[in-house]
């Protein structure tokens, strides 16, 4: 039985995993739940779970979730990072569900990864911003890093059998999100509401902006670099808007192996932790032929120019994906509470990744320092 803490609990990634986790309870216990700010529900899953440890957001959450708690049977209370720290270093854990949104998931995802802990991956910012060092870091201590993106999960399905040596290249496919087929005079007039309505997927705010931007496409571009140590220019993206197709591996020879499936986050989720093997579910199959036609096309980068500044940054290596990431969570945000418009958000990450001036990684410290750097930056550019 894998013993699980799940970081990100009240999101939608972690919702969806604790569904498949409440499905399989002969494969599954959880010891522990981080969560953010949604006291009401991380309440339902202690009620439910009856989990060791939680830990919130902030010491006022903590102790406002206590008093909520009251003192019978309930688990050990903490926050902030040292708190997340401290559920995936438990004794008890042996595999870290990490689902927290942007940089927030690099410090926990990283300690658990020290540990010896497995980890099935969704904070693709935590890759992005320290790739070489969290990979290296799982190779030294023997750590499996396993993709729940749904993107990563269907190289990893699509590597299976095949030599390594035989990859060509990888294909991501995009969906395109709500925003595919807009102009640029009307991309400048869309609002977060407009943003926030995906065609294909139920995902949270931040990652819904980044898919509309198409930033999202350029996160896991990045992601795929080191989770399966490829060059950047062996990473082909193409917006597929049906979302059945999840990503495709081409090999030498030109064949090209496809991992398809209706688009539900429950199907990676569930791989990541039974991995090699597929678990049962309660889904509805694809059917193809109701499906009908499959499209693929190059995506515009004139009109994405997220997408453009990810794989720039992904080239340059060094600080600049921290730099990039920092300035889009910065110009994300600030799309949202409505203090920039939706085609302000590649100007402020541009205009921030043009401040910066590259330097290596070498420590954690060094990640923070340039994520720091770039969100004051960022943030000193809103509003000229």
């Amino acid at each position: 039985m894998k013993k699980i803490a799940v970081l990100g609990s009240t999101g939608s990634i972690g919702v969806t995993a604790l569904k498949v986790i409440h499905s399989n309870p002969e494969k599954y216990r959880v010891i522990a739940l981080g969560a953010g700010k949604n006291l009401d529900l991380l309440l339902k899953q202690i009620d439910n779970l009856r989990p060791k440890a939680v830990a919130v957001l902030d010491e006022g959450l903590a102790s406002d979730l206590k008093r909520r708690l009251g003192k019978a049977k309930s688990p050990e209370v903490t926050y902030g990072n040292d708190g997340f720290k401290h559920l995936v270093t438990l004794d008890e854990v042996d595999t870290v569900i990490s689902s927290m949104t942007g940089a927030a998931g690099l410090l926990p995802t990283y300690e658990a990864i020290r540990s010896g802990k497995q980890v099935a991956l969704a904070n693709k910012e935590t890759i992005v911003m320290a790739g070489a060092l969290v990979m290296g870091e799982a190779q030294k201590r023997g750590v499996s890093v396993l993709p729940i993106d749904s993107e990563h999960s269907a190289i990893l399905q699509s590597l299976q059998g095949h030599p390594r040596e035989d990859i060509r290249r990888v294909i991501l496919t995009a969906s395109g999100g709500p925003f595919r087929n807009a102009s640029l005079s009307e991309m400048s007039r869309m609002t977060p509401a407009q943003a926030l309505d995906h065609p294909n997927w139920s995902m949270g705010p931040k990652i819904s902006i980044d898919s509309a931007t198409m930033m999202n496409k350029g996160l896991e571009a990045i992601e795929a670099k080191w989770l399966f140590d490829l060059d950047m220019d062996r990473i082909t993206i193409l917006i597929h808007p049906q979302s059945i197709v999840h990503s495709m591996v081409e090999y030498k020879d030109g064949a090209i192996i496809a991992q398809l499936g209706i688009p539900d986050m429950t199907i990676p989720i569930s791989y990541a932790l039974s991995f090699p093997h597929h678990d049962e579910n309660r889904l509805p199959p694809l059917e193809l032929d109701e499906v009908g036609s499959l499209c693929f096309e190059k995506p515009d980068m004139k009109r994405f120019r997220c997408l453009h500044l990810a794989l720039q940054a992904a080239k340059t290596g060094g600080t600049m994906p921290a730099v990039l990431n920092g300035a889009n969570e910065t110009a994300v945000g600030s799309f949202l509470d409505g203090t920039i418009t939706f085609l302000e958000i590649p100007d402020i990450i541009e205009k921030t990744m043009k401040k910066h001036r590259p330097y290596d990684i070498d420590s954690i410290e060094t990640v923070l320092e340039a994520d720091a750097w770039a969100r004051r930056t960022a943030q000193s550019f809103l509003g000229r």
